[in-house]
């Protein structure tokens, strides 16, 4: 696993493809905290919120070539014959990606030391349960993302195909109340967990929300090693 997470780590440096999520990203990071800045609040956990739609649309970057890439190219066939575990392999790309996402993230925590020496106000516990939140809510979407990914050898239909996904699950809680039915909203609610981004930025902290969020990444995790093995005994 460890050989197959530097390998595809480093090659996120090796492509625009990484260099394009990074820059999109600190870039809203960068503007949201200047606008907390400039109007003095101390809140740098509202970020992630303000965050989410800009991590719904550029997360499917990082996962569009994690395993359809190899399939295209016919790497895939090296990795499945050589002496690793397909779990290992599966796992060392997931944890390169979410590696990429965290380090996307990695300034808020040089947000939160600004402002902490500037304001007396600054509750760091809250920020850090909102911090948590987004790497959670992060590992659920790479993880759909990537298992997406296992089902195509194209790049451009693993995106297309995450894309719309994400963007499902940012609004069927508005599409679900156009039906009037209370059970279908409350059912849309549970499933779009992009929504928990203000949950987990509010002073309660939710284990019930830490073991869906783990429950969704782990469930994902394991369908892509079933899709990976399935093309291994093929």
């Amino acid at each position: 696993m460890t050989a197959v997470f530097k390998r595809e780590f480093k090659s996120y440096f090796t492509s625009p493809l990484g260099y394009v999520f990074l820059a999109i990203f600190l870039f809203f990071e960068g503007s949201f905290f200047t606008t907390l800045y400039t109007y003095g609040d101390p809140s740098v956990e509202i970020i992630f919120p303000s965050l989410s739609t800009v991590i719904v649309l550029i997360t499917p970057v990082i996962t569009m070539r994690l395993l359809s890439e190899d399939r295209r190219q016919k790497v895939d066939q090296a990795l499945l014959t050589a002496p690793v575990k397909v779990e290992g392999i599966v796992l060392g790309k997931f944890f390169a990606a979410l590696g990429i996402y965290a380090l996307a993230l990695s300034p808020t925590l040089l947000f939160q030391v600004i402002v902490s020496m500037l304001s007396p106000s600054v509750n760091w516990l809250v920020f850090l349960n909102g911090l948590l939140g987004a790497l959670l809510i992060g590992a659920a979407l790479i993880s759909i993302g990537m298992f997406i990914s296992s089902l195509t050898e194209s790049t451009i239909i693993s995106c297309i195909l995450t894309l719309v996904t994400f963007l499902l699950l940012l609004v069927i809680t508005n599409l679900a109340s156009l039906t009037n039915q209370d059970w279908v909203v409350a059912v849309a609610e549970k499933v779009a967990f992009v929504s928990l981004f203000s949950a987990f930025s509010s002073s309660v902290f939710s284990v019930v929300n830490v073991i869906y969020l783990v429950s969704i990444a782990v469930g994902f995790v394991f369908l892509s090693i079933r899709a990976v093995e399935r093309r291994r005994w093929a």
